[in-house]
């Protein structure tokens, strides 16, 4: 199985959402956690890109059932 990491500026360019945004879907438990790349403190850290494609496959579906407040 391959898997591809994605970066901060990758996964906010894909999503379109703000920094501040992301934080407080991540905080909510309405998106994808990251992984620590390297050491204790986490300060690299990278998103599954399936994960996040999965979580943007998601929106479109509560988007095309009706379903309202699919990012908040």
């Amino acid at each position: 199985m391959s898997v591809s990491i994605m970066r901060r500026a990758e996964v906010l360019k894909k999503v379109g959402l703000s920094k501040v945004t992301l934080q407080t879907l991540m905080d909510a438990g309405k998106f994808p956690k990251p992984v620590k790349l390297c050491g204790q403190d986490g300060r690299a850290v990278g998103w599954i890109d399936s994960e996040v494609d999965a979580w943007i496959e998601q929106r479109m579906a509560d988007r095309d059932a009706g379903i309202a407040g699919g990012a908040e």
